[in-house]
């Protein structure tokens, strides 16, 4: 056969790029040959039959190329140097020295001269010439030229005098001085006027001249001078050298974690010398990548300068942020690295080992953690046997852990999924793993909560919370239902049912009975079920309590007494006892009242309870029954009680009738509620001034019951006073009614309100018996006048004696009688536009306005006048209280509160205690006070 051939060197590798294979046939072909080519080369043809071998020897020559060239310089007399040739090529050149171009003749030559190099010692200035070496073979000759400049001169400084130099703390400066010098210069350099070189460890002098001062300081700032002598001469320049402040930055805040979609501000804090100013530049970079400035991404990512604000952050946004700051002098950057926090990536990968017929063990691939470690995982299961795509939590793995053995319920068909959470939140659930179903099983457990419901007497309900879904274990599910009356030995009746509740009929009323409830279904029942007990229906109490007794406490509270129905009355659960009384007369005329009913409850088994809020010298009477939740029983037969007196209501009003400068005439009413036979009245009054000083109390005893008004005298003119009146019993006196006023000055005329009703059919109505030449003012209000408002005011004044002559004899002329229709009817239609006006403005007393916009000398004139009444309720004068109400004292009960009930309208709690204020229904006809009084409650707590 035809045999294969290849090529190999022998001594070395083949080219690169000529390759071992048989396309070659029989020539290697080598373009472009070097020395590295050179070798032997072995050609191997071969087939199944056998090899053979032929080598090849290949020598490469080539001209003369340099490895080392001579290198001329500068040298000083009586210096050394030597200059070095070195060459090669194939065959190997040969080296000749050469001086300006002529050959060197080693016999008179001074120096020292071979094949590689040539050199020469105490250099003199008649030594300067240009050396040459010439390598040659047979293939060509190459030539290398050195200048040799022997010089001896003074030094030569080529940097400018007064250079100024600026640097910024910290960072090194560079001082330059290069000098020119043969033979070589010493140079030095000194700082402002010392003399001393420079010479701590932060100063380095380099080669060149250029003096290097590390790690600078303020204190650095200065001027320097550079010094360079030799044996020929010596020089100096000088240098300024600014220290200015560095420029620091930071970035805030620093490393921020931002959730996901959330806002994020960066800034950029920086610091630099005011004389950098304008070279003070500002950039942004992301992950070493610029920004520019002023750039925005859909206006989510906006630069300006130092701020950096990103809004609706993305998982991309991540990373490090750098601010760099640069000046002329110095750079600086700050860094913030931005992370970005969110949900967990779902899980992926679920899978299911370890198969049981009650247990599965799930396994999966957590998903990335978005820089918030996953803290627990949610495993959920869906079944499509009972609610098909319904998902619901089975348990939990916590940490990062990644498997899970499931404990499963019997016949049921899972399918998993998992939920990875972390402190951000959970993640999207993973993709449904493969269905795993469990065999079915007799039920595990029994229903829960059973209880009795019964809405008849003779009627009972069995009830219970039905199994899950999960937990009925297997098909055919129902229940077994057992009772049996307790205390009665029988058999257990047993019933098996489907639903979750089983009604009985014609039980005993209220009779405990023994309820078992069991979960049965085809492969089983459950446990044994434990018992329950349950009441049949209940019925209302058949008896009413007995010995029912009052004890009077005061004359508003009672304490009532019973004697509780017995258990097998109650026929039911008791609920507690409820009291009802009503009012049948008055003690203090007799009179009798239509039964008006209240109640209090009082919850629990007791046998006594409080009743307050009584009509004080009243004639009651109460009844007392027993309630279950079925209802109220019988009530007891009424028990017939009076409460004592108590102290009289406030009088309905008091009026100041006429006041004078040194006596007032006062009017007052009976009060709303006497309580009692009425045994007088106190009179009190006090001098009152506008800083609410008071002056000491004056009392006055009315003992005749029927008197209504009283004249005081002895009074100080021109002073205010405050009165009092209240009602008395023989159990005290009640709460005062108020009034104040303002005697006359010396040498005025007063006088008081007279007032009279008004039909409100009426179209006028006259005023008689007034004074001639005499002002009034004229008011009608509401009857109640408690809140002064007046429906129309105005101020007249009486004709004089003196004119009532004029009119006698004009008075039946017919002009005249014209001329008054006239003005009747103009004064008509203006009353009429002023009413209307005062309409529109709202009702208001004439009394309110000047109290709003008071003019000093008219309330003077009024004051003086009329004296100053007010329809307000007391003031609260200092120290008024305690003096005028000392004796009037609250009745107090020793006593619990838990021992008042509960009443219609919600003042008690079921524990008894009181929560609010009994109130009773108002009587009938009452008339509201025109004076000061407030309403006053039944019961003080």
């Amino acid at each position: 056969p035809t045999p294969h051939l290849s090529w190999v060197k022998v001594t070395g590798n083949l080219p690169k790029d000529e390759p071992e294979t048989e396309n070659f046939g029989k020539i290697l072909k080598i373009d472009q040959v070097t020395a590295a080519d050179e070798g032997t080369y072995q050609c191997t043809a071969s087939n199944p039959m056998g090899r053979v071998k032929h080598e090849f020897h290949v020598h490469v020559e080539e001209p003369p190329r340099w490895i080392k060239e001579p290198e001329g310089g500068v040298y000083s007399v009586g210096t050394n140097f030597v200059l070095l040739c070195e060459a090669i090529g194939n065959p190997e050149p040969t080296i000749q020295w050469k001086l300006n171009g002529m050959p060197i003749d080693s016999r008179t030559f001074r120096g020292r001269i071979s094949a590689r190099e040539i050199s020469l010692t105490n250099l003199q200035l008649q030594d300067s010439a240009v050396y040459q070496c010439e390598a040659s073979n047979k293939h060509g000759t190459i030539l290398a030229n050195a200048n040799v400049n022997v010089l001896n001169i003074a030094p030569l400084i080529l940097t400018s005098d007064g250079e100024n130099y600026a640097t910024v703390v910290g960072y090194s400066a560079f001082l330059h001085c290069e000098i020119f010098a043969s033979p070589a210069a010493d140079i030095r350099w000194t700082k402002d006027d010392s003399i001393e070189p420079l010479s701590t460890l932060r100063y380095e002098l380099n080669k060149n001249g250029t003096l290097e001062i590390k790690e600078t300081k303020k204190e650095d700032s200065g001027s320097y001078a550079c010094w360079a002598a030799n044996s020929v001469g010596k020089r100096a320049i000088t240098a300024n050298l600014d220290i200015r402040d560095a420029t620091k930055l930071v970035v805030t805040p620093k490393n921020p974690r931002v959730l996901k979609s959330h806002s994020i501000l960066l800034k950029c804090q920086s610091e630099y010398d005011s004389h950098l100013k304008h070279s003070f530049k500002l950039s942004w970079r992301k992950d070493g990548d610029g920004l520019p400035i002023n750039s925005t991404e859909d206006g989510r990512i906006i630069l300006d300068r130092d701020t950096l604000f990103i809004s609706s952050v993305t998982l991309e946004d991540q990373g490090v942020y750098t601010c760099v700051a640069s000046t002329s002098l110095d750079s600086v950057t700050a860094e913030s690295q931005l992370i970005v926090l969110d949900v967990p990536d779902p899980p992926e990968d679920l899978q299911l080992s370890e198969n049981q017929n009650r247990s599965v063990r799930l396994s999966w691939k957590a998903g990335s953690s978005h820089n918030s470690p996953i803290n627990e995982s949610i495993i959920e299961f869906e079944e499509n046997r009972w609610e098909p795509g319904r998902w619901q939590e089975l348990t939990r793995a916590p940490g990062n852990g990644t498997t899970a053995l499931l404990s499963l319920a019997p016949y049921m068909n899972y399918q998993f999924r998992v939920v990875s959470v972390n402190v951000v939140g959970r993640s999207q659930p993973s993709k449904p793993s493969l269905r795993y179903a469990t065999p079915p099983a007799a039920p595990d457990k029994n229903p829960e909560n059973i209880r009795v419901e019964a809405s008849e007497p003779n009627e009972m309900v069995m009830k219970w919370e039905p199994l899950k879904p999960v937990e009925r274990n297997g098909p055919g599910l129902e229940y077994k239902v057992s009772w049996r009356q307790r205390g009665v030995e029988a058999d257990w009746n047993e019933e098996m049912v489907k639903k979750h509740s089983l009604t009985l009929r014609n039980t005993p009323t209220f009779v405990p009975y023994e309820i078992k409830v069991q979960a049965v279904n085809n492969l089983g029942s459950g446990p044994e079920p434990n018992i329950t007990i349950g009441y049949s229906g209940e019925d209302v109490p058949d008896a009413a309590p007995s010995g029912v007794s009052v004890d009077i406490v005061n004359s508003t509270l009672v304490k009532v007494f019973w004697f509780g129905i017995p258990r097998d009355r109650v026929r039911g659960h008791l609920r507690g006892y409820k009291v009802t009384w009503w009012k049948t007369k008055s003690m203090l005329d007799g009179k009798r009242h239509h039964p008006e009913k209240h109640f209090l409850t009082f919850v629990g088994d007791r046998n006594y309870g409080m009743i307050p809020g009584l009509e004080p010298f009243s004639e009651f009477r109460l009844s007392v029954l027993a309630y279950n939740a079925k209802g109220d029983g019988p009530e007891s037969s009424p028990v017939v009680f009076e409460t004592p007196e108590g102290v009289p209501e406030q009088p309905r009003f008091l009026r100041i009738l006429n006041f004078d400068k040194d006596s007032v005439s006062l009017s007052w009413g009976l009060p709303k509620k006497a309580n009692g036979h009425l045994t007088g009245y106190i009179l009190q009054y006090q001098i009152i001034n506008e800083t609410h000083e008071i002056g000491p109390l004056n009392d006055i005893s009315v003992t005749n019951r029927s008197t209504l008004s009283w004249r005081l005298s002895g009074l100080s003119s021109s002073t205010k006073y405050k009165f009092y009146v209240k009602a008395c019993t023989v159990k005290g006196c009640g709460k005062p009614v108020t009034e104040e006023g303002l005697t006359m000055a010396q040498g005025s005329k007063g006088i008081g309100k007279i007032s009279e009703a008004v039909n409100p059919t009426q179209k006028f109505h006259p005023i008689e018996a007034l004074e001639p030449g005499t002002e009034y003012t004229v008011r009608l209000v509401t009857k109640n006048w408690v809140d002064n408002n007046s429906i129309f005011e105005d101020v007249i004044e009486t004709r004089g004696r003196a004119y009532a002559g004029i009119y006698d004899g004009i008075s039946t002329q017919g002009w005249f009688i014209g001329l008054m229709c006239a003005i009747a009817l103009l004064t008509l239609l203006l009353l009429t536009i002023c009413f209307v006006r005062r309409n529109k403005g709202g009702k208001y007393s004439v009394k309110e306005k000047e109290d709003l916009h008071p003019d000093p000398e008219a309330q003077s004139i009024k004051d003086e006048i009329f004296g100053e009444y007010s329809d307000s309720d007391e003031k609260p004068l200092k120290g008024s209280l305690q003096s005028i109400n000392g004796d009037i004292k609250a009745t107090e009960s020793a006593d619990s509160l838990v021992d008042y009930g509960e009443g219609e309208h919600g003042m008690f709690n079921e524990d008894g205690s009181f929560i609010g204020a009994y109130s009773g229904s108002k009587e009938k006809g009452s008339v509201e006070s025109t004076g000061s009084s407030t309403a006053t409650f039944p019961l003080h707590a």
